[in-house]
C-alpha cells in the first residue's frame, strides 16, 4: 500500500473515531455535553442535530469513496464548535483540560488534510 493511502485511511479513521466516540455522549445526554449545549443555547435540539450531522460525516469517511464529502461535512460541523470554544466555552469546559478542543482541532487538521490528499488523488494520483 502506498504512503498516501496509508495517510488517508489513518485520517479517516481517526476522524470518524472522533466523531463516533462523542456520539455515545450526545445521545445518551451526557453532563459535558448538556452543558455545552446549554451555555449556547442550543439544548436539546442542537446537540442531537449535531449528533446526527456527526453520524453522517463517520459513514460518510468510512466509505472510502465517499470520504471526501464526509471530511467537507466533518469541516462544516466542525469549524463552529472550535469558534463556540473560542468565544463562548472557553477552551477548558469542565475540567477537561482542554481535550475537547483539541479533538476539535485534530478533527479539523485531519478533514482539511483528508481533502487535500483526496484532491491530489483525484488529480491523477492514487485513488
Amino acid at each position: 500500500m502506498q504512503p498516501r493511502k496509508i495517510v488517508i485511511l489513518v485520517l479517516r479513521m481517526i476522524v470518524a473515531g472522533v466523531f463516533l466516540q462523542t456520539l455515545f455522549f450526545k445521545f445518551t445526554g451526557a453532563a459535558e455535553s448538556i452543558f455545552i449545549f446549554e451555555t449556547v443555547g442550543l439544548e436539546p435540539a442542537g446537540r442531537y442535530a449535531t449528533g446526527f450531522a456527526e453520524l453522517i460525516a463517520s459513514v460518510l469517511l468510512l466509505w472510502p469513496s465517499q470520504y471526501r464529502r464526509g471530511a467537507m461535512l466533518s469541516i462544516l460541523i466542525i469549524v463552529p464548535a472550535i469558534i463556540l470554544h473560542l468565544t463562548v466555552l472557553g477552551i477548558v469546559v469542565h475540567d477537561d483540560g482542554g481535550l475537547l478542543f483539541a479533538l476539535a482541532c485534530s478533527v479539523l487538521a485531519g478533514s482539511a488534510t483528508l481533502l487535500i490528499l483526496g484532491r491530489k488523488t483525484e488529480q491523477g494520483g492514487i485513488s
